[in-house]
């Protein structure tokens, strides 16, 4: 009856995994299936992951025991929240439930900002969305170095361990290893400032903001109808004034897109001189292409060249009901090696462990 309720609240929607199905029984067994609240908090607790899912769980509890509980044949009402006994005093403000209860209200109002799609949230939502930013905690990917240094175990290493028999006269010694050490990776973003991209502009200027401030090897463009280059502005320290200095940097912003071109003076200016070589390139845009796609489709054939990896982020791409039918993002496509969302606080957040995998 149990794994029939989990099927049922499946299909209401709510994404349960086995492993979630069997915290949910293990529960259950727990907390004793002639236990009505026992088992409703437990199905709450384990197999619910979003506050829409709650709301899910408690329509489809409701429903599928027949307005009864699973075992004692009870009238089933979802239990209301009762206070402690005693309450502590925590200054003159409130208690500490009431400390508790906001805390969690504001846990809850964060996770759905996370989700919300940038372009939609007012002037205030954005604001608050801003100072969520200092979650992500970008990484840089890695690659294995030419040098080699020292280490317990690897190659063995011939000078290190010659050296260390002539210390002993010619007598053997230890055998010395050495290996490649890791290194970071650089990243190289290009971000479109086109009227498309405008509702976006700000939340992938911040996200670079974040790149570029920890430290890492990163360098940020932006391309509309010219390719700017933006990393100093944005390493100064306040998120908010590295933005005004990016936005006096950039020339032209919400104008028109020409990414064919904005490409190709990349390639030309700062590509093959060695800021692509080997990089990890993610390219920030909607794909919309003015002049001829199969000219968009070559440089981007080109920049995978140079490229260790490729991944383009579309705002679009994780809105219900998008399919990429543009001309130019059917062009690029083939060139990439990661075709992402990059909407929402969540999908960045996601953007970022891609590339510190690359």
């Amino acid at each position: 009856m149990l794994l029939g309720f989990t099927l049922a609240l499946r299909a209401a929607g709510v994404d349960i995994t086995a492993d979630r199905e069997r915290a949910y029984l293990r529960a259950a067994a727990a907390l004793g299936l002639d236990d009505p609240h026992g088992c409703y908090h437990a199905g709450r607790a384990t197999l619910c992951g979003s506050p829409a899912d709650l709301e899910r769980h408690d329509t489809v509890y409701a429903a599928w025991f027949g307005g009864k509980t699973a075992v004692a044949g009870q009238r089933f009402r979802p239990p209301a929240p009762t206070a402690p006994a005693a309450l502590a005093e925590v200054g003159e403000g409130g208690t500490e439930s009431d400390q508790q209860e906001s805390q969690v209200a504001q846990a809850s109002s964060h996770e759905v900002l996370r989700q919300r799609d940038v372009a939609t949230l007012s002037a205030g939502e954005k604001a608050e969305l801003g100072r969520l930013f200092t979650r992500i905690q970008p990484r840089a990917p890695r690659r294995w170095s030419h040098r080699r240094t020292p280490a317990r175990r690897g190659e063995v290493d011939p000078a290190r361990t010659l050296r260390e028999m002539l210390r002993r006269l010619g007598e053997p010694g230890r055998v010395r290893h050495r290996r490649r050490a890791p290194r970071p990776r650089r990243v190289v973003m290009l971000i479109d400032v086109s009227g498309s991209m405008s509702p976006y502009a700000d939340a992938l200027l911040r996200l670079a903001h974040r790149f570029v401030s920890t430290g890492l090897p990163v360098e940020v463009f932006t391309f509309g109808t010219r390719l700017t280059h933006i990393t100093r502005p944005l390493r100064r320290r306040d998120p908010d004034q590295a933005l005004v200095a990016a936005g006096d940097a950039i020339p032209d912003w919400s104008g028109g897109t020409r990414l064919a071109e904005g490409i190709k003076i990349f390639l030309e200016r700062w590509g093959r001189r060695g800021t692509a070589r080997g990089a990890v390139v993610v390219v920030f845009s909607d794909g919309w292409e003015r002049s001829d796609p199969e000219a968009l489709g070559e440089q981007m054939r080109r920049l995978r060249v140079l490229a260790h990896r490729v991944i383009w982020v579309n705002p679009h791409r994780g809105l219900a009901g998008y399919a990429p039918v543009q001309a130019g993002i059917r062009a690029v496509l083939p060139y990439c090696d990661d075709f992402l969302a990059g909407h929402s606080l969540a999908t960045f957040e996601e953007m970022t462990e891609v590339i510190a995998g690359a």
